[in-house]
């Protein structure tokens, strides 16, 4: 068998070696994710029967928090009015709030738009972004589970949201996807070890309720919410 030639074995070598290296940190990131996201916290947490009913809602990759729009504890329209909205005379009942990528959020309307570079970009060193969107009556369903929390829970979920937000002098808003959502400027570094799922869970801890460790994916925050019946 005829010796291969020194510059093919060595353009081999540049081209399974990397390619090797990318799959094992693929493989290492989901494992962990997977791992991760099944550790609880707050594993005494058990839903009441009555309380204040939140939704966590997903659309397979992103993660929000639904909260309704006024109660004894919050009047989020001070926060986030809906003079933000193209669509600002809906009745509105309640306030989804997610945490992401700033440059995602404003340019990716579909997974089709999302370009390499920016998510390589986000991977690492991304700027934050809120994106709010306004629901009239939302119906529960396997993408919008119903939580029941305490009052006082509710107030620390609340609270832990608030920290989030910017002065409102302070921000810029941004035109949402649809009529119903708009986007403003956030705190924080979005990151592999720190996205938007990672957010909602963080949040839901922080309040009390019983989630996983690390949900870098949909998937690791969803496992916690128990479909409706």
């Amino acid at each position: 068998m005829a010796a291969q030639a020194p510059w093919l074995t060595r353009a081999r070598r540049w081209v399974v070696w990397p390619s090797a290296a990318l799959i094992a940190l693929v493989i290492t990131f989901f494992l962990s994710a997977w791992i991760g996201s099944s550790i609880p916290r707050n594993t005494r947490w058990v839903e009441p029967e009555q309380g204040v009913a939140i939704m966590v809602e997903t659309n397979g990759v992103h993660t929000a928090i639904v909260m309704p729009l006024v109660t004894a504890q919050k009047d989020w329209r001070a926060d986030f009015p809906t003079a933000d909205l193209a669509a600002p005379d809906s009745p509105y009942t309640h306030v989804s709030v997610s945490w992401g990528e700033k440059e995602v959020f404003l340019n990716t309307p579909t997974w089709g738009d999302l370009k390499l570079s920016t998510a390589v970009r986000a991977a690492w060193d991304g700027e934050a972004l809120l994106r709010v969107s306004h629901y009239v009556r939302p119906a529960p369903s396997p993408d919008h589970r119903v939580l029941i929390v305490r009052r006082e829970e509710y107030a620390r979920l609340v609270r832990a949201i608030e920290r989030q937000l910017m002065p409102t002098g302070d921000r810029a808003s941004y035109p949402g996807y649809a009529a119903y959502d708009a986007f403003y400027d956030a705190p924080g570094a979005y990151n592999l070890g720190n996205t938007c799922n990672q957010w909602t869970s963080d949040v839901l801890a922080e309040a009390g309720i019983k989630t996983g460790w690390w949900t870098p994916l949909a998937g690791g925050v969803m496992k916690w919410v128990p479909k409706p019946r």
